[in-house]
């Protein structure tokens, strides 16, 4: 694998550590937020704690468009910006709506970064290592989930404004990251996607001075022709990668995992940890979630896609109805946290190193910044919808923890039928062979 690649594809996969960091920092000031402002459980839920997630889907549904008009590299620094803003103003805010909104701000960067970092990468990409390079962005995804949740631990006993600490040290890397992205070169399919057929010469020359680049654009140009500029992947073409990425997205969100990163202090003191203990939890989840996306990152290219996904969602089934039943039948201390380290690990090696490498893969060179749009808005709707409805379902007589877990546990007996009998193998091909073996679906 060429350096600069490998170089290029962990500068923009460092946009997912700050979409970690910032989904999870928020954690830590969780029930601080609720006190200071006394918030209700709905206002605390949907505005204070969600509207970053909110924001997520804003930055999903319209990402696509300046990853499209503008390209993936121009898109990676605005996100870096995004960060920055919401980092700072978060910190300084002094009431829940101005809190929100900066949140909202962060959550757009958020979203965004789900569509132009992994098309970036898987479009810089060669087929035999495109699975590992894409998948380095959920890897630091996890790695800067595991950085907040230290971050929290550190900062929790600083005083009474450790919440502003918590939340604005994220502007430190997300200037780094900005810095580290205006040294990226364009990616030389959306250079020729825009007729720039000089510069992305170069930049593939630069990626590999052995390849053929002759070679390299008449494959490109033979599928663009076929192609219609005026084509939307709404159309019954692209129905099938339609229904691919929208399963994908859906099942991730259904196995609960944001709404339990979002939320897994409070959980691990519903299951009768002190608040201390459940910071130290947390960092665990942190560590099994980083170790076993390593191994995801790994695998990907030698099992490949679906097997990954076999793996992680029988360990989701496992793991999900162990916690179901520790919270029905009241099982207290380290049982729960042990289920969820299982069911985080389950996560890590399935469907957090898949997803968007799949996404990424399945949609035409000309299509891709919109498909990457609608399998990320469809994750971010789900996400801001589910971790928003947890403080209430918690704390709801009738419901409660046993019956939510439930719940996720089901959804993936769902995911394991999907994948067992719709998803494809893609390890291995060229975009351009996969969007021919694809669309014959």
């Amino acid at each position: 694998m060429s350096k600069k690649i490998l170089l290029w594809s962990i500068t923009a996969a460092l946009a997912g550590f700050l979409f970690g960091f910032d989904v999870v920092v928020i954690s830590g000031a969780d029930k601080k937020l609720q006190a200071l402002w006394e918030s209700s459980d709905s206002f605390h839920g949907w505005v204070v704690m969600g509207m970053a997630l909110w924001g997520t889907v804003v930055g999903a549904l319209f990402g696509g468009i300046p990853t499209n008009k503008y390209g993936r590299k121009n898109t990676l620094i605005v996100i870096g910006v995004l960060f920055t803003v919401s980092a700072i103003s978060s910190a300084l805010a002094n009431d829940p709506y101005i809190f929100a909104f900066a949140r909202f701000i962060g959550g757009i960067g958020v979203g965004a970064s789900t569509i132009a970092a992994p098309a970036y990468i898987s479009e810089i990409a060669p087929a035999k290592d495109r699975g590992r390079l894409v998948a380095m962005y959920q890897f630091n995804i996890v790695f800067g989930i595991l950085i907040a949740f230290f971050s929290n631990y550190l900062l929790n006993d600083i005083g009474e404004n450790a919440w502003r600490w918590m939340v604005g040290v994220e502007a430190i890397p997300a200037v780094l990251y900005i810095l580290f992205a205006l040294k990226l070169p364009k990616s030389p399919r959306w250079l020729l996607s825009q007729s720039r057929e000089d510069e992305a010469r170069k930049v593939l020359k630069i990626i590999d001075e052995d390849a053929n680049v002759d070679e390299q654009i008449a494959e490109f140009k033979s599928h663009s022709h076929k192609s219609d500029s005026s084509e939307t992947i709404f159309i019954k073409k692209y129905r099938f990668p339609l229904m691919l990425a929208f399963f994908i997205a859906f099942f991730n969100q259904v196995s609960g995992i944001n709404a339990f990163l979002y939320y897994a202090p409070r959980i691990f003191e519903e299951a009768g940890l002190g608040e201390s203990t459940a910071l130290l939890s947390s960092i665990g989840i942190g560590v099994i979630n980083l170790v076993f996306t390593l191994l995801g990152v790994f695998l990907i290219d030698k099992l490949g896609r679906k097997t990954l996904m076999y793996i992680g969602s029988v360990g989701y089934i496992i793991s999900l109805s162990l916690v179901s039943a520790a919270f029905f039948l009241g099982w207290t201390g380290m049982a729960v946290p042990i289920f969820l380290f299982i069911f985080i690990a389950a996560h890590a090696v399935g469907q957090g190193a898949v997803i968007w490498v799949f996404i990424s893969e399945i949609f035409p060179n000309h299509l891709r910044a919109s498909g990457q749009s609608f399998g990320s808005s469809t994750h971010w709707v789900l996400a801001a919808i589910i971790p928003s409805l947890i403080p209430y379902l918690f704390n709801h007589p009738m419901i409660g923890a046993g019956v939510v877990f439930l719940f996720f546990a089901v959804m993936m007996v769902f995911q394991l039928l999907f994948v067992a009998f719709m998803m494809p193998e893609t390890k291995g091909k060229t975009l351009e062979e996969l969007e021919e073996i694809i669309l014959k679906k």
